[in-house]
């Protein structure tokens, strides 16, 4: 059900990213191309990683695409998962959980000690299904972002 995303996958990837970019009510924000996902997975230096649900006739119907961060704290890498999706047709089924299982076995084979993850707080469905696994939201810490002209401007361009 669950397997290392390939070079082939990029195009069910991007498009799932784009599907899941419309869920999430942005999809004017999803610009990746298939070009600079191909790149960040599987070029010279990867900066990211992906694993791909698939149906039992294999077809791609969810996938998890993640990268390694670093605690000061525990002084060792974790998994920060950036995109976690399962076509809608498809949930229930048990991809979403299989995928999640894969990166908690990373974590535990390579010794990472965190695998960390953002929710939109108007996703009650998704909250639900985190929490049922042990997943605890981290209160009292706000996520930060800075883009476009304001990462120009305060980098010097």
């Amino acid at each position: 059900m669950i397997r290392t995303a390939v070079p082939a996958d990029v195009p069910a990837i991007h498009m799932m990213i784009r599907e899941l970019a419309a869920y999430e009510k942005a999809p004017h924000e999803a610009r990746a191309t298939e070009e600079q996902l191909h790149e960040a997975l599987f070029g010279e230096r990867p900066a990211a990683y992906a694993h791909i649900a698939e149906a039992e006739d294999g077809e791609p119907v969810g996938f998890a695409l993640w990268f390694l961060n670093f605690s000061t704290w525990r002084g060792v890498h974790g998994i920060y998962l950036e995109d976690l999706y399962v076509r809608p047709e498809r949930r229930g089924g048990g991809h979403g959980k299989a995928l999640l299982t894969e990166l908690a076995r990373i974590c535990v084979e390579r010794g990472y000690q965190r695998l960390e993850w953002s929710v939109l707080d108007w996703n009650a469905p998704s909250i639900a299904f985190y929490e049922s696994l042990g997943a605890r939201p981290q209160d009292g810490w706000t996520v930060y972002r800075m883009t476009d002209a304001a990462l120009a401007e305060l980098g010097g361009r």
